[in-house]
């Protein structure tokens, strides 16, 4: 007999069915166990009536606790940046969006947006001055690309930035911004003689607004707005100096993706663990409908797909850590997570059944959320044309 057949198999784990955890070495865990007890203690009692209401109370003193955990710019180095691994950043994510994907959005947008650009395209000035604020959740940034009539076409922008003398003027708007009416600095992205360029923007210049959107059915705990920019007249250091063309910004909503594959899983366990409690208690016909094969047939479809999400996810991170990630790669992980995590939700919700659309339950909330997180930062088409063009050598946007 062989040694190995002496070793007695570790037990069945239901919470960790692939023990993906054997991948993760001891700082891993506890950032991840630092995080989930964080969401536990400060979102998951509050985030339902947050969610009823529309609302994200208390948002800057959210983000103070966020920086002090390290979780805004996480995966950057210096300037207060915690310097992270992508699977640790990764971790992080997957455990706020448990809790809300308006969480994960708030520290996705802080920190793999607005931080990353400044971090990746700015000056040293302009990273001194910035940067450490908002790793403290001191100053709350958001990232301005996206128009009302342009979403995946951001070439077509129509904001523009002049010269006026050494000035830089702004005029646009830009839509569906995550933090805008609460952020103390915007990166906007705009047309200018040389190309798409993007600018450092203090949000008390004159000339720039952010009014908050209401009347939303998804993403209803986090803030969202649109950018107004009337000829807001900045410096001309205000111009990230190493961002030209589209390279910049998409660089940008790449790093932001990578977050997407992990916080979706996050989600789907979320919808998953309620649906597996619910099933073990559940009575029908004189026993737990977990017990029934149809139920448990559904049970194992989302356990499935939910690990095999986490596993493409940690992949992605290991990669991103080597230096390997490419686009596609991101484009590939937020086509499957997000289009899998929102089947997981609407199964989850099938085994609660009428208790599938209560907020005593988070599958319906995390179902909504997901519906906007199913499309922002690429739609699922636009992702199945790049991984279709990365496969056919051939272009099929245009």
């Amino acid at each position: 007999m062989s040694a190995s057949a002496r070793i007695p198999l570790p037990p069945f784990d239901p919470a960790d069915p692939l023990g993906i955890d054997d991948l993760l070495d001891p700082e891993d865990l506890a950032i991840r166990d630092t995080v989930r007890t964080w969401a536990a203690d400060r979102v998951l009692p509050h985030i339902a009536d947050w969610y009823e209401k529309g609302e994200l109370p208390g948002i800057r003193e959210l983000a103070r606790e966020l920086g002090s955990l390290g979780a805004l710019g996480m995966s950057l180095q210096g300037y207060g940046c915690a310097g992270a691994s992508a699977v640790q950043y990764g971790l992080a994510c997957l455990e706020l969006e448990a809790a809300d994907s308006g969480i994960r959005s708030l520290v996705s947008v802080q920190g793999s947006l607005a931080m990353y650009a400044i971090h990746r395209f700015g000056a040293e000035e302009q990273k001194q001055r910035w940067l450490p604020g908002m790793a403290a959740g001191e100053i709350i940034g958001c990232f301005g690309l996206t128009e009302p009539d342009h979403g995946s076409d951001p070439a077509s922008m129509r904001t523009h930035a002049k010269k006026d003398g050494t000035d830089w003027v702004l005029s646009g708007r830009k839509m569906w911004i995550t933090n805008g009416s609460v952020a103390g600095v915007a990166v906007v992205w705009a047309q200018t003689d040389d190309g798409i360029r993007g600018f450092v923007v203090p949000t008390d210049s004159p000339g720039f607004s952010a009014p908050e959107i209401k009347h939303k059915w998804s993403l209803r705990a986090s803030v969202t707005s649109e950018l107004v920019l009337d000829e807001v007249r900045l410096p001309a250091d205000a111009v990230l100096p190493e961002a030209v063309g589209l390279k910049g910004p998409l660089s940008c909503l790449s790093h932001a993706r990578y977050g997407i594959v992990w916080g979706a899983m996050g989600a789907a366990r979320s919808s998953f663990e309620a649906a597996v409690d619910y099933a073990r208690s559940r009575e029908q016909f004189g026993r737990a409908i977990g017990g029934f094969q149809l139920t448990q047939a559904k049970i194992a479809d989302m356990a499935v797909e939910l690990h095999k999400g986490v596993l493409l996810a940690h992949h992605l991170g290991r990669r991103m850590d080597a230096g390997k990630l490419r686009p596609e790669q991101i484009s590939f992980g937020k086509l499957n997570n997000a289009r899998e995590a929102i089947e997981i939700c609407r199964t989850a919700r099938t085994i609660l059944g009428a208790n599938g659309i209560s907020l005593e339950y988070p599958v319906m909330r995390h179902a909504t959320n997901l519906e906007s997180v199913l499309t922002y930062e690429g739609t699922s088409e636009m992702h199945q044309l790049v991984l279709g063009k990365a496969l056919t050598g051939l272009d099929a946007f245009r």
